[in-house]
């Protein structure tokens, strides 16, 4: 992972460019040249040099550098998106979660790799093979896909959390209310606000939940570079709004 030039004695960031190398067995060659598999398999934090002398350190991926990396069908729930629903709702290693749509199973993946078990459900062919492909990729064992249209039922019962995805989770509303244990919470994902308006109101029917709030996240970076001090021209904005609800009887 290149982003380190050696000045004398003093070591300093030269650029944020990261390299993910999935076969340490062969030789990887990147923009700077070719950095021998040898190489590779040094320790963390050692300093290597590429064909063309240009110095990387080494560093083990973890979770996060992995789930980058996932496979990708339609547009993945944001990471601003999934900690915020993560610390929302209390979401921790003894959670018992159930998710739909899973897409790319991005937000079901996180959530596994913080809690004890999560069950996802899919009804399209392509978004369902590449959330197996995602979850095998990533090594979780904790991870359940169920090809099964979530209107239609929920499998579980007692559920801590349940997300949804849908373009209609309106229609899940009913499913979710007998899976969830009481004082569980129901997290619904929308990119249209019109949509989150049909969402409200229709939940509001339900005696047995309380809205919390709708929200939308804007992430906006900063350039820090001496006495340069600005937000950056380019952000992430407009992703999709989160509604929080509660199950209280």
């Amino acid at each position: 992972k290149e982003f380190i030039k050696e000045l004398n004695k003093e070591v300093v960031v030269d650029r944020g460019r990261i390299y993910y190398v999935a076969d340490e067995t062969k030789d990887f060659s990147a923009t700077e040249g070719i950095i021998s598999k040898k190489d590779l398999k040094k320790k963390d934090g050692s300093l290597i040099k590429s064909s063309k002398g240009k110095e990387f350190t080494i560093i083990s991926s973890d979770f996060i550098d992995d789930y980058k990396r996932i496979r990708r069908g339609s547009q993945i729930i944001t990471l601003k998106d999934i900690g915020y629903i993560i610390t929302e709702t209390g979401l921790n290693k003894n959670s018992k979660v159930v998710d739909a749509g899973a897409g790319s199973g991005a937000l079901a993946c996180y959530m596994a790799y913080l809690c004890k078990e999560v069950v996802t459900y899919e009804i399209k062919d392509e978004s369902y093979d590449i959330t197996k492909d995602n979850i095998k990729f990533l090594g979780l064992n904790n991870v359940k896909l169920k090809k099964k249209n979530i209107h239609k039922g929920i499998d579980e019962k007692d559920v801590d959390i349940i997300t949804l995805d849908l373009p209609d989770p309106w229609n899940a509303i009913g499913a979710a209310d007998k899976a969830l244990k009481i004082g569980g919470f129901l997290v619904v994902y929308l990119p249209n606000i019109i949509q989150v308006s049909d969402f409200v109101n229709e939940i509001k029917k339900y005696d047995n939940f309380i809205v919390i709030k709708t929200i939308e996240l804007i992430e906006r970076s900063w350039k820090i570079k001496g006495r340069i001090a600005r937000p950056k021209s380019e952000g992430i904005g407009h992703t999709g709004f989160l509604t929080f609800c509660r199950k209280i009887r």
